[in-house]
């Protein structure tokens, strides 16, 4: 099965015509299901990252149980998703906001903090995400952690000032 979901990954990001990627989603849709329910964490890490890759904009509820997986490579694969889905439209960020804000202040894995503080650059603007990004940027014990909330945080306030 994940090698199914890994091989739809790999050919999905060479493709930019809607109509493959949506023919790709049909065929791995199932698997997709499954691997998410998977006891294997890579079977799980796979199927979240394919969610996102696939752009597979119907399955973000799955992604939500990625944030909230055991796994670090799931909950990283889950937000990688994340970031690529709200590309274009801030949605996916903001429905799971105080999630993010969870994961980017406390997760016990430094790459999760940073991918959980990189999506929330896709977000709105929000006051209470801006000051979670300050408190991180001031004083995180993790220097890429806090670095990348400094980055996020210019980018959220110019974003703001530009409205």
């Amino acid at each position: 099965m994940s090698a199914v979901l890994a091989a739809a990954v790999q050919r999905a990001a060479g493709i930019t015509d809607e109509r493959t990627l949506a023919d790709l989603r049909r065929d791995v849709d199932e698997e997709i299901d499954e691997a998410v329910h998977s006891l294997d964490f890579r079977e799980r890490a796979i199927a979240f990252r394919a969610i996102g890759q696939l752009r597979f904009a119907q399955k973000t509820e799955m992604l939500r149980r990625g944030l909230d997986d055991d796994s670090p490579a799931c909950r990283g694969s889950a937000l990688l998703s994340l970031e690529l889905l709200s590309r274009t439209h801030p949605g996916p960020v903001n429905g799971v906001r105080p999630r993010l804000h969870t994961l980017a202040n406390g997760d016990s894995n430094g790459a999760v903090r940073r991918l959980a503080v990189l999506c929330l650059k896709n977000g709105s603007a929000t006051q209470d995400t801006m000051t979670l990004l300050a408190h991180i940027a001031e004083g995180d014990e993790d220097q890429e952690v806090a670095r990348a909330a400094g980055a996020v945080l210019r980018a959220l306030k110019q974003k703001a000032a530009a409205k």
